[in-house]
């Protein structure tokens, strides 16, 4: 069972690191110091629900309606290509960019962003529900499997999230700002580029 649990951890750890949107978000809300407890708590809540889905079987039902995947791709690229437009006006606007110089966005902006970064990307289900779930079912102990993957996702997103938190000091100049939200916006066309091309 322990074998299970490592085997999922590291797989889970290796889909998540990679830099992706949802990431990005999770990395700009712990250096502006801005509910990050909560959107770590989306983020690995949500990846639990989607690798308990895949293990339960919605994985080979996915791969039935292939239009329903095309669609969320295509709302996501649009969705993506708009944060990243708002991320290149911070970017170009040095004023905006210190978190001093604007009120905090709201709880409830914030948790529907990270929504939208969760599941208007179809990389989450083809990570989580497809091949992680699909992975699960290969193992003798496959909800064990999950629970090793969903720890991963919980252990990523607070490290993230608070080691973001260490770097503000660093990050409190609108220079730097202006380079954060330049990378973030780049990473966000990058993403919906994929997307839209693959």
């Amino acid at each position: 069972m322990a074998g299970s649990a490592a085997a999922g951890f590291t797989l889970a750890i290796a889909l998540i690191a990679a830099i992706g949107a949802q990431n990005a978000f999770v990395l700009r809300q712990g250096l502006r110091r801005e509910h990050v407890l909560p959107v770590v708590a989306v983020c690995a809540a949500s990846d639990a629900l989607l690798i308990a889905l895949g293990i339960a079987g919605m994985g080979s039902a996915t791969a039935e309606h292939p239009a329903a995947l095309t669609a969320v791709r295509w709302f996501g690229a649009a969705f993506l290509l708009g944060y990243a437009v708002l991320a290149a006006r911070r970017a170009l606007r040095p004023g905006a960019l210190s978190p001093a110089d604007r009120p905090p966005a709201t709880l409830g902006a914030t948790l529907l962003a990270c929504l939208a970064f969760t599941y208007l990307n179809p990389h989450v289900y083809l990570d989580t529900v497809l091949l992680l779930g699909g992975v699960a079912r290969q193992h003798p102990h496959h909800w064990v499997f999950g629970a090793g993957a969903a720890l991963a996702s919980a252990v990523w997103f607070t490290t993230i999230g608070v080691a973001a938190h260490r770097l503000a000091p660093v990050l409190a100049r609108p220079a730097a700002w202006r380079i954060v939200d330049g990378v973030v916006a780049l990473v966000m066309v990058a993403v919906a580029a994929n997307l839209l091309l693959g």
